[in-house]
């Protein structure tokens, strides 16, 4: 168990080092509650398993990766990092149980965009950077200023400040393109962020079309008070929440049975839906 205590946050120097640019003794203090002692034995630890990937940087008292860098304990693929960030915290493995997860489709992501956008975020800047959508296939230049990554369900989009809208929006990380630069800090970061700093109600109840012994059966599956389900949620999230729960917000119906939740608070929630169709 000690063995793999160490390799987590030899895993964890390498990653933060390589994706964030800068690894110190402070941010696996924060991490893991260990002793400064044990942190800086740690990043020497790894440094004498790869003397070539990291070099001090005395005037930011950190680690940085080098031009020569090799993961050794990363595998480089975005979603691992995503991954740990999502958990925003330090987690104890799980029982070694029989499980078995499903492996969705993984959606191409340019470690080259995101390891400038963390920068980004990190230090209140603008990006200039290319990008996709379906109304647009075509490569669009756009100046942000991202502020935070989300994670939707199935995808992982970045919160920025759109300097071409003049609006915050959401970005899907699979759809920049070409090589981001960075620019100059910015004054819109995620205060000025309506959608984002709005928290509202949903509320959910179980389809009134459903018989009285399923929506019994529904009611105890998201354990209702009194036939209803109340989440919480930043405005801007509302409508990935409810895609999520799979709730037709749309006017063509679908079966009781697929859709199983409605929306009860629909006027409340409605400017908040991107694409809520009347």
């Amino acid at each position: 168990m000690q063995q793999n205590n160490v390799e987590k946050r030899l895993w964890f120097i390498e990653l933060i080092a390589w994706w964030e640019g800068e690894i110190n003794a402070s941010t696996l203090i924060n991490q893991f509650a260990i002793s400064r002692v044990q942190a800086q034995q740690d990043i020497k630890r790894y440094q004498q398993q790869a003397p070539d990937n990291l070099r001090y940087c005395a005037s930011n008292k950190g680690f940085t990766p080098t031009s020569l860098f090799q993961p050794m304990y990363i595998n480089g693929d975005v979603i691992e990092y995503l991954n740990w960030l999502g958990q925003y915290e330090h987690l104890a493995e799980p029982a070694a149980l029989p499980h078995h997860a499903l492996t969705l489709p993984a959606r191409q992501v340019s470690a080259q965009v995101i390891r400038v956008l963390i920068t980004a975020i990190r230090q209140q800047r603008r990006v200039d950077v290319d990008y996709v959508s379906l109304s647009h296939p075509d490569n669009q230049g756009r100046n942000i200023a991202p502020h935070h990554f989300v994670k939707t369900g199935l995808r992982w989009h970045l919160r920025a400040f759109c300097e071409k809208s003049g609006e915050y929006r959401d970005f899907v990380l699979s759809r920049f393109r070409g090589e981001p630069e960075l620019l100059g800090k910015t004054s819109h970061t995620a205060t000025q962020d309506a959608g984002w700093n709005t928290e509202i109600s949903i509320i959910l109840q179980p389809d009134p079309r459903l018989s009285p012994a399923q929506q019994h059966v529904i009611a105890q599956d998201y354990s209702m008070q009194y036939g209803q389900l109340q989440l919480r949620t930043r405005a801007c999230l509302a409508q990935y929440l409810l895609q999520e729960l799979q709730v037709n917000l749309r006017e063509h119906p679908i079966s009781p049975e697929a859709q199983q939740l409605v929306l009860v608070n629909t006027e409340e929630v409605r400017p908040w839906l991107f694409d809520y169709k009347t």
